[in-house]
């Protein structure tokens, strides 16, 4: 546990990926095949079963250290990390016992059953056993907000280099449902003759956003151009006469979607397709707000069904005949899929139509209308290009609309978490409604670390009321706020909500007095919401 609580701090700490790599590599060098399994598991979202509740991790913590819950929770505004306020209070302790990383997540596992006498002594021997910095390790895994700076991206890279393997081959094994439990590191990562288990999806090829003159790209000709659907990425893989249906975040989400599992049956043996879930109606996509109401739910009722009805809309298709064609060029991959979606013949299963323009110019005015067709914008994609792995800069291109936008005024603050814990950065903005300011989006994001320290003087000396974490504060500070989506919500006191919304910029030109209004947002929500 030592050696990975010393990796994880050496990733926290820097933002050099050269660093980064490195330590990973030492780690990945150096460590047992079982904790290095489970690092890359914990790294890439597979992480064990949470089995004990926070409320009583601070109520043990409290018990041992003889605090009252009031200092904990000041403590834990203050630090804005649960694992580390937990590790930072516990007693200090000299019966320290050096066990691996795999030893300490077992135990864990093994909680399962448990009662609340029994998982407290547990966790109690736990942390008297692990020193400062493991007990930050162990309590990370159990409440499950395991973050650090590193992409699976990096994971992939690091595996390679210390392995001298293809960063595509390593990408591919650690895709899918697999378990730390239930397969080795020999098997998973090193064994020579890797063999797929039948749901194993294959990395997903993403696009980077257009940062040049679409006239850089050279002749239009060049370019299979589609919609960009605002929906769930996702693959639909039926092998062996077996389907599953994948999401990007590589969540098996096949019981999600019925209708989906039923048109898959339909397809050639041998079969994997890329391509966006959406809500789909009459010929039409639907807003993402009626996807959202499949999203979550345990059982999906007829009337859910009935009023969020699903198709997959396939813009490429990676694997044919059981034959990995990611090697043939777009336009390759293209004709095998026309073909495939012409002859499975399902009403839900759509091929992504190629937007047609004769030149750059035409492409802007049709680019106007994405909104309307409730897409983001537009992917671009070289015919020549294969279906790589991750990023790759040239082949693939996204070009976005233009954020949605409105002026709001900051009413709430709260303190941030990790190196924001001491900083009023989580904001809760208003509109006008006549002379009150109504909630309607919080936001964290887009200021640069002087703006914070700025907008936090003044939240600390504006502050109206407390309530806990949460301060009241005097209108004075108006901020751009940028959306991507908005619709109806009962839940929201606005009745409106809004999509990935996200500081644009600082209004310091604007007084609060000229903020947009509900009014406003009402607007936009009839032009645009769903």
């Amino acid at each position: 546990m030592k050696h990975f609580a010393l990796l994880f701090s050496n990733l926290d700490q820097s933002n050099k990926t050269s660093d980064k790599l490195a330590a990973l590599g030492d780690y990945f060098a150096h460590a047992v095949d079982q904790d290095r399994l489970w690092a890359i598991a914990l790294f890439t979202n597979k992480r064990p079963k949470r089995q004990i509740n926070t409320r009583l991790m601070r109520e043990w913590c409290c018990e041992w250290a003889e605090i009252p819950m009031w200092l904990f929770e000041e403590s834990y505004h203050s630090v804005g990390d649960l694992a580390e306020t937990l590790s930072l209070l516990l007693p200090i302790s000299e019966e320290i016992r050096e066990e691996s990383l795999s030893y300490w997540i077992q135990y864990l596992v093994g909680l399962e059953g448990l009662d609340e006498i029994e998982k407290k002594e547990k966790i109690i021997y736990a942390w008297k056993s692990l020193g400062k910095d493991g007990r930050f390790i162990f309590n990370k895994i159990i409440t499950g907000g395991f973050r650090v700076g590193i992409s699976q991206n990096l994971i992939t890279q690091a595996v390679a280099n210390t392995f001298a393997m293809e960063k595509t081959e390593v990408a591919h094994r650690i895709m899918g449902d697999w378990h730390p439990n239930t397969v080795s590191f020999q098997d998973l990562i090193l064994a020579k003759n890797f063999s797929d288990d039948l749901s194993r999806p294959y990395p997903f090829y993403l696009a980077y956003s257009v940062d040049k003159e679409l006239e850089d790209l050279g002749s239009i000709q060049d370019w299979q151009i589609e919609w960009k659907w605002d929906g769930i990425r996702g693959q639909i893989i039926k092998r062996n006469g077996e389907v599953f249906v994948w999401s990007r975040g590589e969540e098996l989400i096949s019981e999600k979607f019925p209708e989906l599992m039923e048109m898959a049956k339909k397809l050639p043996n041998g079969t994997v397709l890329d391509g966006e879930i959406l809500a789909f109606q009459n010929g039409q996509p639907l807003p993402f707000s009626k996807l959202q109401t499949r999203i979550g739910r345990k059982n999906l009722s007829k009337k859910i069904l009935k009023e969020a009805p699903v198709s997959f809309i396939t813009y490429d298709i990676l694997e044919s005949q059981g034959k990995d064609i990611r090697g043939f060029s777009m336009g390759e991959r293209r004709a095998i899929l026309e073909k495939i979606v012409f002859e499975t013949k399902e009403e839900n299963l759509l091929i992504s139509v190629q937007v047609k323009a004769l030149n750059w110019h035409e492409l802007r005015e049709l680019h106007l209308e994405a909104r309307k067709m409730f897409a983001e914008g537009f992917m671009l994609k070289n015919i020549q290009s294969t279906y790589g792995v991750g990023r790759k800069r040239g082949d693939w291109w996204k070009w976005k609309t233009e954020p949605l936008t409105i002026d709001g005024v900051v009413i709430y603050a709260q303190k941030g978490h990790g190196r924001r814990s001491n900083l009023y950065s989580d904001y809760t903005f208003g509109v006008w409604d006549g002379d009150r300011l109504i909630p309607f989006a919080k936001a964290y994001s887009g200021l640069t670390d002087l703006e914070i320290q700025e907008v936090d003087k003044y939240i600390k000396q504006n502050t109206l009321e407390r309530f806990g974490p949460v301060r009241t504060v005097k209108p004075g500070l108006v901020f751009e706020i940028a959306f991507e989506g908005i619709q109806e919500s009962p839940r929201h006191k606005s009745g409106i909500a809004l999509r990935f919304p996200r500081i644009q910029r600082w209004r310091q030109d604007k007084p609060v007095s000229e903020a947009n209004t509900l009014s406003d947002l009402k607007s936009l929500l009839s032009e645009y919401g769903g």
